[in-house]
């Protein structure tokens, strides 16, 4: 059995080897390096993919975030509510504008933002919402949508984890994550579902007016050639990245259901095993699975985690700790601790596996057979 990898993208990579090779070759000859024609090619590729109007390109999902957020020109001190459990990114961007992050807890369930939790943490100074895809499946984009109808706010959603996955609304009405409220963000970070070979994001909207307006402060905010319209930054995907990430696009259906079949292949195995919980499905929403997270129950994740790593079989935690119990946010988001029980309990409970498109029967059947057996173990003590 080969060795088991956390992401295996060097297995991946040579699958479409010959692929790379062309598309890296011929920004090689051209030395188009920036804003080359790779850049554009593939912005229009992913908007007819996403079923987006626009794509802009930039430095990584971090930018992605900050262009957003930057393009709605919020006052200073406004608040924007996201999630407590999540990559820090998320909150990170909203302090760097001089905003204040408002964390509210998850679904315990799905690890999503709960969205009964949002009206309460609404006030006057509310202007914008993030909600974070995380782990590869939809938040409940209904409700999200109908309450920042009704008090007017911003969605920025947060699909780094989740390209692809698709939401179905109430009415049999489908769109991909990322379209669904006003502004959408990613990160083509190499271990993401749809993976650069470096740093990567991008932004996608339906708005017009606020698609030229992002292009422009990607870009040191000029119109035409210096001339300057807005307070902008220098990010950029660049022509290598572009490229590489065309034709990683026409596999993109390919990876996800490679991910879902083994994320089938652990439900079953562990379908019965009473001190792990399996990713609950959001009904409305795909799973496209950038991570396959566990809930280990009775306090045993870290005992888990070192059984694995015994046994050659690479895990994670994402993620241990909360965003307000980091030392920066602490004092600078506005949160109750008393309403993120979920989040606290969630973040002591998680453990994610092995999850990518190279996974053999012959390995899952290795990872899962471990987790099995350490289980048996615990209950027969």
């Amino acid at each position: 059995m080969n060795q088991i990898k956390m992401v295996d993208l060097g297995g991946q990579h040579a699958r479409i080897k010959e692929e790379l090779d062309q598309a890296i070759g011929r920004v090689m000859k051209t030395t188009a390096f920036i804003k080359g024609p790779d850049v554009r090619q593939f912005e229009e590729e992913l908007a007819a993919y996403l079923g987006a109007a626009h794509v802009i390109g930039c430095g990584n999902g971090t930018d992605a975030l900050q262009l957003a957020l930057m393009a709605l020109e919020l006052p200073a001190g406004s608040e924007v509510i996201t999630t407590d459990f999540t990559f820090v990114a998320t909150a990170e961007v909203v302090r760097l504008l001089g905003l204040v992050p408002v964390l509210v807890d998850i679904d315990p369930d799905t690890f999503n933002i709960d969205p009964t939790k949002l009206e309460d943490a609404i006030t006057s100074n509310t202007k914008a919402i993030i909600p974070v895809h995380l782990f590869g499946q939809c938040a409940d984009m209904d409700a999200i949508m109908d309450i920042a109808k009704r008090h007017n706010l911003y969605v920025i959603e947060d699909t780094a984890q989740a390209i692809g996955t698709e939401y179905t609304f109430k009415d049999g009405s489908k769109k991909k994550s990322g379209t669904i409220g006003h502004i959408g963000c990613t990160s083509f970070f190499p271990s993401k579902n749809l993976g650069a070979a470096g740093d990567g994001g991008a932004v996608f909207t339906n708005d017009h007016n606020l698609a030229a307006k992002i292009l422009s402060i990607a870009n040191h905010g000029q119109g035409d050639q210096y001339y300057y319209e807005y307070i902008g930054v220098n990010s950029r995907l660049d022509t290598l990245q572009a490229a590489i990430l065309r034709v990683k696009l026409k596999h993109l259906n390919e990876y996800n259901e490679a991910r879902q079949y083994a994320a089938a292949y652990y439900d079953k195995a562990f379908s019965t095993n009473p001190l792990l919980q399996t990713p609950k499905r959001n009904p409305s929403s795909t799973h496209t699975f950038h991570q396959y997270t566990l809930k280990v129950m009775e306090g045993k994740r870290q005992e888990l985690a070192k059984y694995l790593d015994d046994k050659g079989i690479p895990n994670k935690v994402y993620y241990p700790v909360p965003i307000h119990a980091n030392k920066p946010y602490a004092d600078s988001c506005r949160y109750r601790i008393d309403q993120l029980e979920n989040t606290m309990t969630v973040s002591s409970q998680v453990i994610s596996l092995p999850m990518h498109t190279e996974l053999s029967e012959e390995q899952l059947k290795y990872i899962t057979d471990t987790v099995n057996a350490f289980i048996a173990l615990q209950i027969r003590q």
